[in-house]
């Protein structure tokens, strides 16, 4: 027979494993994506350089933030053998960073227990039983989007495309560096290998 303080335990240990549930499925990496053009073959270029007005650049100046991408996708690019130039490139890199604020609500099943004096036909009888309910909370957090666009200079036309879309986590914004070099080498995981 289970006793009501085992009960009680129980129901607060499904609790808190929904609520880890819940988190952990919130943890995980951002989604990457990537698209290519059907008939490019980007083994055939060799140079790249960045658009003029990049996306991030909406002020008129170069922002850090640019400088962080710029700084992760040369390395990424370079160490897949395209070289960086000033004038006249192959390729041409442009890409943009977005942060929009959402919010969730969530709903966590409860149980509580009820106490009281029941009676029945022999008697009186205190009891517990459980009464079932949900927490209800609103979770607002900052999503970023990530898009790196790889341009055929010539034909001034996409080649390939990265995405990625994740919740920003506090490091993320304390360490904008970190967080943009790990961001463009998760999308660059998506890269054609070399010949396709």
């Amino acid at each position: 027979m289970i006793t009501l303080p085992k009960l009680i335990q129980r129901s607060k240990f499904f609790t808190v494993t929904v609520v880890a549930l819940l988190l952990t499925a919130c943890s995980t990496g951002p989604t990457v994506r990537s698209d290519k053009a059907p008939d490019a073959n980007l083994s055939q270029y060799q140079t790249f350089s960045f658009v003029s007005d990049l996306a991030t650049d909406r002020a008129g100046y170069t922002t850090l933030v640019t400088q962080h991408f710029k700084d992760a996708i040369k390395a990424e690019l370079t160490a897949r053998g395209y070289r960086y130039v000033e004038s006249d490139p192959q390729l041409l890199v442009n890409f943009n960073s977005n942060v929009a604020n959402r919010s969730d609500t969530r709903s966590v099943p409860t149980t509580s227990y009820h106490y009281g004096y029941y009676y029945y036909r022999r008697g009186i009888v205190y009891a517990g039983f459980p009464v079932y309910s949900n927490d209800v909370s609103t979770v607002h957090y900052k999503v970023g989007t990530v898009n790196i666009d790889l341009i055929d200079a010539d034909k001034r036309q996409l080649v390939w495309e990265g995405i990625a879309e994740g919740t920003l986590k506090q490091k993320d914004l304390e360490q904008p560096r970190e967080a943009a070099a790990r961001t463009v080498s998760l999308i660059f995981e998506q890269f054609p290998v070399s010949g396709s």
